[in-house]
């Protein structure tokens, strides 16, 4: 990229009226202030009220500090009186060499301004230009990676200049064309373009997180394996938290090889990512069960054992409901473990819950808990329908009343009557759900469907 000469830049209209050195200030240079910034319990530099709204100068409350490094054997100060757009002397602080001005080097300083004829660090009394004729500068800049930089060069040394910009100053600036007003904005240029390109890294770093957040996701969601089967899948999931897409919901459906269609619908207590997580060990550890043969209360208990060991805190459960569908698609064999029973509709049969009398407690509410299997016609034709609370517990209107089962239950009856079915019969149910709601819901919701055709 092209590099800006400072005496070549314009000077913007904005700042046509900036102020000048006041008359009275010692021509002898600015003063050195040496004093530690007043900082916060973290460590960090105190800020001043309103200094952290948008689009305010970062330094509009507390005025602008430069750490000045350069080694003049004549002791003469090279920086003018400096002013900032404000009209405040702008603090500087002067280092002779590199282990002054680490200790200098504290929260409160904005901006460095590096005298490239330093000798390089680790190697004292040479030029730096013996060597790599900018270690110095790489040395600063792995120094203060969160501060602005300009480099100070000869007048006759631009190139350098340019390849100081490329390695990571903001600017570079000559020595014998220095100025108060030149430096005074050279400074503001520094300290803005470093801040900006900060927040640009800081963006596309979260970017990045949030995407392989999302594929760390989408890859833990689950694939049926029905391959064989005649039965149809859908589902539906919209997890509580806000921009993700997996929740402490979880279900599966897998197809064993002597025919058994098994499905799993579950909630973990709570929809943070520790949850979500929680929810996928339980869902992974629930299909490799289900593959090795085990099902109903053995099932169950081992599943008990998971969530004990794998759970962060003793007082997180969760509920779950297991259907086995046999062979022939007509029976079902039913386990609800403090979980909804499930939705089953047919042709001229109304959806109705399926029994729920035998419903055993939550996983990891009670050591050695037994969950009864219960046995369940379907029929020659059906849809059933699993889900979790989340569908159920919002509001309907603007009162506290709770939509309930008995009212999702009313709710489907009518979709069914529209015609609809598999994955446009799960939209139009939880749209439904959101419209009575008055808005999301608060908490996950995972609905699964599955339909046989006589």
């Amino acid at each position: 990229m092209s590099v800006p000469v400072p005496r070549q830049r314009a000077i913007p209209a904005a700042e046509s009226g900036q102020a000048q050195a006041a008359p009275g200030v010692p021509g002898g240079g600015p003063s050195v202030e040496r004093a530690a910034p007043r900082t916060d319990t973290d460590g960090t530099a105190a800020q001043e009220p309103g200094a952290g709204q948008p689009q305010a100068d970062p330094a509009a409350q507390t005025g602008l500090t430069l750490l000045l490094i350069e080694d003049d054997p004549a002791g003469s100060p090279i920086v003018p009186d400096l002013l900032d757009r404000s009209g405040k002397p702008i603090r500087v602080r002067t280092a002779r060499n590199l282990t002054e001005a680490e200790r200098l080097l504290t929260d409160d300083v904005h901006c460095i301004l590096l005298d490239l004829a330093l000798p390089a660090p680790g190697r004292p009394g040479e030029a730096d230009g013996d060597g790599d004729e900018l270690a110095v500068l790489k040395h600063v800049l792995e120094l203060a990676p969160r501060h602005a930089v300009l480099a100070l060069t000869a007048s006759d040394d631009a190139e350098r200049g340019a390849e100081a910009v490329a390695v990571g100053a903001q600017d570079y600036l000559c020595r014998d064309e220095l100025d108060g007003r030149l430096l005074s904005r050279a400074i503001r240029y520094a300290v803005e373009r470093k801040r900006s390109d900060s927040a640009e890294r800081r963006l596309a770093e979260g970017r990045l997180r949030a995407q392989e957040n999302r594929r760390l996701e989408r890859g833990l969601l689950p694939t049926p394996l029905l391959e064989g089967s005649s039965l149809r899948f859908a589902a539906r999931y919209r997890p509580g938290r806000s921009r993700a897409l997996l929740g402490g919901d979880f279900y599966d459906v897998v197809r064993t090889p002597d025919g058994t269609v098994h499905a799993m619908i579950g909630d973990v207590c709570g929809h943070g990512p520790d949850e979500a997580a929680l929810g996928v060990e339980l869902r992974i550890a629930w299909r490799a069960l289900t593959l090795a043969g085990l099902c109903g209360d053995e099932l169950l208990g081992t599943l008990q054992e998971v969530l004990e060991h794998e759970r962060p805190h003793n007082e997180i459960f969760a509920t779950l409901c297991t259907v086995d569908i046999a062979p022939d698609g007509r029976r079902a064999g039913l386990c609800l473990a403090g979980h909804p029973a499930p939705l089953i509709a047919g042709p001229g049969a109304p959806a109705r819950l399926l029994p729920y009398d035998n419903n055993g407690p939550a996983l990891g509410l009670l050591p050695g808990a037994r969950w009864p299997r219960t046995q369940v016609e379907l029929g020659a034709a059906w849809s059933l329908m699993l889900y979790t609370d989340g569908l159920i517990e919002g509001h309907v209107g603007e009162g506290r009343e709770r939509l309930g089962q008995d009212g999702m239950v009313e709710l489907v009856r009518g979709k069914f009557a529209e015609g609809l079915s598999g994955e446009a019969l799960l939209r139009a149910t939880v749209n439904e759900v959101r419209r009575l709601n008055g808005g999301e819901l608060a908490d996950d919701v995972a609905v699964v469907l599955l339909d046989r055709e006589a």
